[in-house]
């Protein structure tokens, strides 16, 4: 069943004029400290044998941050929403809703999206919601694009390099962070393939309150100075995060984009003149690395990812993250993971990798509390 449109406008309107997050940063009240021991949690099953495929994919990345800025080209306007590095699927709903607020004072009818992968989707199905008619032209659709190789844990990490970051780059990053936190509760059920799900991080060291985007959207955080019986780890830190299922996801995101009169060509666009040519007066660029091509954006870097899928183990009702490794439980198997190399273009998988990833979390999986 179709979602029932919202209107978003004046809500980002608001948040946006007024320079604060308070109304989007209703979480828990504080922290809590460790207030009841660590419960019993299903082994993780970690072996060779029970690989059933090893995923690679490319990350759009920037270093110096997702871009959300209008270009003219000609007598169009295209919007740029791309460059979300580990986060595209995280911050979704959160760059779309902002994205549209770049053409809202433009009152054409008719507006193009490049790109059909989580982040065209969801900028799509905004639009729509604001009573435009969109067509979108993709090369790819799912289960093809990047968003249905990611991890898709709701934890917006790996975006951006902190080094090279502006404070006001920082100020749209946590408000993306809030609006799609906040949408993506809406899609939470079967359908959707979102749920809930207990996590963990786990460390050597203290683990601080640092979380991507803030500790107020991750509910019932909890601390754990000794959690070696846990995972074999001093300390560990338990919060609420979403999981996202990309297969189920992705095609109810465009079914409800075709349930809205959406309109979809599949044709790849290699020149800035062919998206010149577009009948639509205002083109939304979604394209995440395919904008290096398409419009000269040569900050734009590859931050490659790969993960090794295990059978589905349907007893798992947590994940956890430990530095490079991290394990979240699916429908379609269980994802172990992982890499984030900045600059690395190839598709190939690499042994090595997959041997580090399947010992490290059957380590991990060792020191689990029985």
């Amino acid at each position: 069943m179709n979602r029932p449109p919202t209107d978003r406008r004046s809500f980002l309107a608001s948040a946006l004029a007024a320079g604060t997050y308070a109304a989007l940063a209703q979480g828990p009240a504080a922290l809590a400290a460790q207030e009841e021991p660590p419960r019993r949690l299903p082994p993780l099953k970690v072996s060779g044998d029970r690989r059933i495929r090893t995923v690679v994919g490319l990350r759009p990345y920037r270093p110096e941050g997702f871009v959300l800025t209008n270009e003219r080209l000609g007598e169009k306007v295209v919007v740029h929403n791309y460059g979300h590095g580990g986060g595209g699927v995280s911050l979704s709903w959160g760059v779309a809703q902002m994205a549209a607020e770049q053409a809202r004072n433009l009152e054409d009818k008719n507006v193009a999206v490049i790109g059909c992968g989580v982040v065209g989707l969801s900028t799509a199905r905004v639009l729509q919601r604001r009573g435009k008619a969109v067509t979108i032209y993709t090369r790819e659709l799912p289960p093809e694009t990047t968003s249905n190789v990611a991890g898709a844990l709701w934890y917006p990490t790996h975006v951006y390099d902190p080094q090279k970051v502006s404070a006001t780059f920082l100020e749209r990053y946590g408000l993306a962070c809030r609006l799609a936190h906040r949408e993506f509760q809406s899609y939470v059920g079967p359908e959707y393939g979102v749920r809930w799900i207990e996590t963990y991080t786990l460390s050597p060291e203290p683990v601080g309150r640092e979380l991507p985007g803030g500790p107020e959207l991750y509910p019932e955080t909890r601390f754990y100075a000794d959690a070696r019986p846990l995972f074999g780890f001093p300390y560990a830190r338990r919060f609420g995060s979403m999981m996202i299922e990309p297969q189920i996801y992705l095609r109810a995101l465009l079914r409800d984009f075709y349930t809205a009169g959406g309109k979809l060509v599949v044709r790849e666009l290699k020149t800035r003149e062919e998206v010149a040519q577009l009948p639509e007066r205002v083109v939304f660029n979604c394209t995440g690395l395919g904008t290096r091509a398409l419009f000269g954006d040569q900050g734009m870097a590859s931050m490659r990812g790969q993960i090794e899928v295990l059978l589905p183990q349907p007893e798992l009702d947590y994940g956890y993250l430990a530095n490079s490794l991290y394990m979240f439980p699916r429908a379609d198997g269980v994802i172990l993971g992982g890499t984030f190399e900045a600059g690395n273009w190839s598709m190939d998988a690499d042994d090595a990798t997959t041997k580090r990833i399947i010992e490290g979390n059957a380590q991990i999986a060792k020191g689990l509390r029985r």
